[in-house]
């Protein structure tokens, strides 16, 4: 697969994926292709700058899962909040119905759980991550 930029003949400026740079050609000279903007079928290949791997792109350090805003939020539940596992429901519900403390919890919980808890005015969303797995 190989994509281009592509040009209008309205100067609108889209790009597309194609099997090979030979397909790309048939399908431009047939006007099968069609500018995502306008509909227009005259469409030529614009100039575009390959992206080419140098030796300091394939060596270059890959980021810390710290210097991530998903990890900070991630070391901040854990850290704040505590973790019901599978109690998830069960645990929202009794804080929601006054049952139990209100305090800050994570955990897992089934689709239906979680739809049945928002059907019932209970605030839930889910989490970017995974929890950390903790070893007892």
């Amino acid at each position: 697969m190989i994509r281009f930029d592509l040009t209008c003949a309205n100067d609108h400026t889209f790009d597309s994926w194609f099997r090979s740079g030979t397909d790309c050609d048939t399908l431009l000279k047939s006007h099968m292709v069609n500018c995502t903007v306008c509909g227009d079928s005259d469409i030529r290949k614009a100039l575009m700058a390959p992206k080419v791997a140098t030796s300091d792109a394939i060596t270059a350090p890959r980021l810390r899962d710290e210097d991530t805003d998903i990890a900070k939020l991630k070391k901040h539940v854990e850290s704040n909040a505590t973790d019901v596992g599978t109690d998830f429901s069960t645990e929202a519900r009794a804080m929601h119905l006054g049952d139990a403390p209100e305090r800050a919890i994570y955990g897992q919980a089934t689709m239906a759980d979680t739809k049945q808890l928002l059907a019932d005015g209970i605030p839930v969303l889910p989490l970017p991550f995974m929890p950390t797995k903790k070893t007892n």
